[in-house]
């Protein structure tokens, strides 16, 4: 069954002009619940953590999210080169660096 459906039944069916309207406004409370409890609060930590992968510059230290530690040798518009021992460079997608400040060394 279609949110819409159940929405409609919810409300007695929709057959009188002011159960319809009640479905309306029902409707449109569940999106301003959704919008502003779960969509918004997304969009915004992805704003941030975009903002943080910006502001990233060579010699921070990072994460991978395969879990892997480095620091960053070298900063392109798409990717990382990131040392994850002495003379072992990667080259990882700026998409999957996570900041580490407390990285091990």
């Amino acid at each position: 069954m279609n949110i819409l459906n159940v929405m409609l039944q919810a409300t007695g069916g929709g057959t009188s002009t002011g159960n319809t309207n009640y479905g309306w406004i029902m409707m449109i409370a569940i999106f301003a619940i959704f919008y502003f409890f779960m969509i918004r609060p997304q969009q915004k930590k992805q704003k941030e953590l975009q903002k943080a992968r910006e502001a990233m510059k060579v010699g921070d230290k990072v994460v991978s999210s395969g879990g892997i530690y480095g620091k960053i040798k070298e900063v392109n518009d798409t990717d990382f080169v990131v040392e994850i021992a002495d003379n072992v460079k990667v080259k990882i997608d700026k998409a999957s660096v996570f900041a580490a400040p407390n990285a091990p060394n």
